[in-house]
């Protein structure tokens, strides 16, 4: 056991924040974008030998100076990080690995959720972590009165049953149109809502928007994502060679865990909407109109609702916020969504969105 000293780096340390980008760079890691805490471990002259961050409850761009591997540093440093989150109230930790590391984090206590072989190991600190998951989704499902109007007569394997995964950032007439559809040509829809709360409409104003904007369909179980489906923002790119490696191991995750989802629920139909002005969810769906039918899946991808001569998005409607654009706010978002955002509860959304540099996603 070492004896050198770990310590808190502040994004106002130049210097330490220099060593750590080239120690990352000198393991094949990049910095990641998303990370709310950095530690240094630093050595008798004050040269950071490992690192490792935080970001919300997982831990990331963990790395060890090759100088000094076999010392155990990078123990210390999934020591630390551990007692940092705990430490915040966080004890369900998640995090990303390469494949060949996932056997060191397993003989600390993570367990596996999911691999792409080759690519990338999602794991968790408890044991029943994703079977608990999965066993509360059912419950949601069998306990809903969606479920309850369907007699033994009616086997699930006769039930055409469909989802739909949601971020709503907000919800807008496409979002609507898109449940619209999908719930029309299914007996059930599960309606899973992104409840990560790194979008500029918080998760609980996302949930209360879309529950409004369906509430007049009447074959929807509803779901909070929870931890195990990743948005987009939050999906770790710092071990992979360039942007398309990431959407491509993020899709391909993504999608191994709705596969067990999917079995869980018995889910044979997921509805997209396709977002042509969008790179990612355009390579996201090229990969699942391929993988889900592999898994007896059928894969529905719904053209986009226009309006003023162009597809509605939630990036659109972040923009007429930002921009006082109440007039075409009026044609972009359902009634529900309009009184939202036109009531004092909103204000502080609408302040956060106006502080926001780029409102925009690609």
């Amino acid at each position: 056991m070492s004896d050198y000293i770990i310590s808190q780096i502040y994004p106002s340390d130049i210097l330490a924040n220099k060593q750590i980008n080239e120690l990352l760079l000198a393991e094949g890691i990049r910095r990641d974008a998303n990370l709310d805490y950095t530690c240094g471990m630093y050595d008798d002259e004050m040269n950071i030998i490992a690192t490792g961050s935080c970001f919300g409850n997982t831990l990331r761009c963990i790395a060890v100076s090759s100088a000094h591997q076999g010392e155990g540093l990078m123990n210390q440093i999934v020591t630390h990080l551990i007692s940092v989150q705990f430490e915040r109230g966080n004890t369900h930790l998640f995090l990303y690995t390469k494949c060949n590391s996932a056997k060191f984090f397993g003989d600390r206590g993570f367990y596996e959720i999911a691999r792409i072989d080759g690519q990338i190991v999602f794991m968790e600190n408890r044991k029943t972590g994703f079977s608990a998951y999965l066993e509360r989704l059912k419950k949601e499902s069998e306990q809903s009165e969606v479920m309850k109007r369907f007699t033994s007569d009616n086997t699930q394997k006769d039930l055409r049953i469909a989802a739909l995964v949601m971020n709503a950032n907000p919800f807008t007439l496409g979002h609507q149109y898109l449940v619209e559809k999908a719930a029309a040509e299914s007996d059930i829809l599960h309606l899973f809502i992104v409840s990560e709360d790194q979008s500029l409409v918080p998760f609980s104003v996302r949930k209360q928007l879309v529950l409004e904007g369906t509430a007049h369909l009447n074959n929807i179980i509803y779901h909070e994502s929870g931890p195990y489906i990743i948005s987009n923002a939050t999906f770790p790119s710092y071990f992979q060679k360039d942007a398309d490696a990431v959407m491509e191991s993020h899709a391909n995750l993504d999608l191994t865990i709705f596969v067990r989802i999917a079995q869980a629920l018995g889910i044979n139909c997921r509805y997209v909407g396709e977002e042509p002005n969008s790179q990612v969810t355009g390579i996201y769906n090229k990969i699942m109109a391929k993988k889900l039918p592999e898994n007896k899946i059928l894969c529905t991808i719904v053209p986009q609702k226009e309006a003023n001569g162009a597809v509605i998005s939630a990036s659109t409607v972040r923009t007429a916020l930002k921009n006082d654009n109440i007039e075409l706010l009026k044609t972009l978002v359902p009634e529900t969504t309009l009184h939202y955002f036109q009531s004092k509860d909103a204000v502080p959304v609408i302040a956060k969105i106006k502080a926001a540099e780029h409102v925009v996603h690609h």
